[in-house]
C-alpha cells in the first residue's frame, strides 16, 4: 500500500512540473515579435551605424560595449526635445576617439573612457531614446574583418548578416524589425 501512495504522489509531482513547465513563456513579456537590428560597418577608419530605416524624435542614443560584462561601457548621445531624425550615425574612429561635434543637435554627451579601444570589444549594442524602439546588438570582430569586403552601402545587421538598402526594405517586418520599426504583431 505504501508503494501505490508513493508512486501516486511521484505521478502528481511530476504532472505538476509538466503542468508548470508548459504553462511558462519563455519569451520575454514585451520582447517584439521578430529580432531587431541595426546596421553597423567600419569605413575608412570611422564605425558607423545604421538604423535601417529613419527614427524620428531621437533625444538620446546609448552605444554600450560588451553589455552585461566587467568590461562594459556606454558612449552616450543626446538632442534637445523634441528630438531628431537619426539614420546614419559616425560613431567612433578606430583609434577610439568620439566625434564631439557632428554639426548637428545629436551630440555626444558621455564619451568613451580615455583610451578605450571599442575594436577590442566582443560587441556593441545600440539603444534609442525618444521613439517606441528596441535595442540591437553586433559582434565588433565580425564587424571589424568583415567590413572591406562588402560596398559602403551595405551594413551588418546582427544575425540578418550583410545588408543593403534593397535588403533592409525587402527583409524589415518579415525577418526582423529595424530598431525603430513598430512591432507588427
Amino acid at each position: 500500500m505504501a508503494d501505490i501512495t508513493k508512486g501516486s504522489r511521484v505521478a502528481c509531482a511530476a504532472l505538476l512540473v509538466l503542468a508548470v513547465t508548459a504553462a511558462c513563456d519563455t519569451k520575454a513579456q514585451f520582447a517584439p515579435s521578430l529580432p531587431p537590428e541595426a546596421g553597423f560597418r567600419v569605413e575608412s577608419g570611422v564605425l558607423k551605424l545604421w538604423t535601417g530605416t529613419p527614427c524620428e524624435g531621437v533625444t538620446g542614443l546609448r552605444l554600450t560595449f560588451d553589455s552585461g560584462t566587467q568590461a562594459s561601457t556606454e558612449q552616450v548621445w543626446a538632442a534637445p526635445r523634441p528630438g531628431v531624425r537619426v539614420e546614419h550615425l559616425d560613431l567612433l574612429k578606430t583609434g577610439g576617439e568620439s566625434p564631439q561635434d557632428t554639426g548637428g543637435p545629436l551630440q555626444v554627451r558621455t564619451p568613451l573612457p580615455a583610451g578605450y579601444d571599442w575594436t577590442k570589444a566582443g560587441s556593441v549594442s545600440v539603444a534609442v531614446d525618444g521613439p517606441k524602439a528596441n535595442g540591437a546588438k553586433a559582434d565588433i570582430a565580425q564587424v571589424l574583418r568583415e567590413s572591406a569586403q562588402h560596398p559602403s552601402g551595405s551594413f551588418l545587421f546582427g544575425r540578418s548578416g550583410w545588408m543593403d538598402a534593397s535588403d533592409v526594405q525587402r527583409e524589415n517586418g518579415k525577418s526582423f524589425l529595424t530598431v525603430c520599426t513598430p512591432d507588427p504583431k
